[in-house]
């Protein structure tokens, strides 16, 4: 892409949405400045238009982003459409496993949740369509970043890999050896990097083309299920829905 096609304004816009999440939800005109780079009079712009848009709200000092913005992502999923297809094979891996399962993009650093079974919450934090986790440290993450370039992943994960539990991979020579060994092997276990008692196992998701376009996985808890059954019992069920999802996703 050409300078000439890059619209400045529209990364700006972006890059102010982006700014609100669970520890920053209200933000003043100064706050928003500060966490994008911004000058005020260009946050300040920014924020009204959004807010004209129905985008944002203010109660004159502090803004707010609204419900509408959800618009934005509930465009994406419609048109990827993987969450009404996936639904029915979640459903039947749930059913047969009984533990929570998921399917998520690769966005930036982060997985994004495009689609959920819940079962029992077994994170301190509620998981949900929408929800962004590191991708370095989570099953889905690991298997999408499996398929990248060594030097992407540097990009996106950068030098330094900040340590979630004392079980996180944050030596970057450790994690390209494990990415490579889930590129050879096709899934991922990550045991307790992201959360203590957390355990999930993923596998990729492709198009036609072969592509990995999002990650499906099975996640319990450490205290009721070992390693050992997640390699006898959770992994067959997850690649033969992964496989069958697969088939699905390719007649699309």
């Amino acid at each position: 892409m050409g300078k000439a096609d890059h619209v400045q304004s529209l990364e700006r816009g972006i890059a102010v949405i982006r700014s609100f999440d669970a520890e920053h939800a209200s933000q003043t005109l100064s706050d928003v400045a500060k966490r994008t780079g911004l000058t005020r009079a260009t946050a300040r712009r920014l924020l009204l238009t959004l807010t004209t848009l129905g985008y944002a709200s203010s109660d004159g000092r502090s803004f707010t982003l609204t419900p509408s913005v959800l618009d934005l992502g509930y465009a994406y999923l419609s048109s990827l459409n993987i969450q009404q297809i996936a639904q029915p094979f979640l459903e039947a891996l749930n059913e047969e496993v009984r533990e929570s399962s998921s399917i998520s993009v690769l966005d930036g650093a982060d997985v994004l949740y495009v689609a959920r079974i819940p079962t029992s919450r077994i994170m301190t934090i509620a998981l949900g369509i929408g929800t962004r986790l590191p991708a370095h440290c989570t099953s889905m993450g690991r298997v999408l970043l499996a398929e990248l370039p060594a030097d992407k992943v540097t990009e996106l994960v950068g030098p330094t890999i900040e340590a979630h539990t004392e079980f996180t991979i944050t030596d970057p020579e450790e994690l390209e050896r494990e990415l490579a060994e889930i590129r050879r092997q096709g899934w991922a276990l990550v045991d307790q990097e992201l959360e203590i008692g957390l355990r999930s196992i993923a596998a990729p998701l492709r198009d036609s083309a072969g592509r990995a376009i999002a990650a499906i996985n099975l996640s319990t808890h450490a205290g009721r299920t070992d390693v050992e059954e997640i390699h006898r019992t959770f992994l067959p069920a997850l690649l033969r829905t992964a496989e069958r999802l697969n088939d699905a996703l390719k007649k699309r």
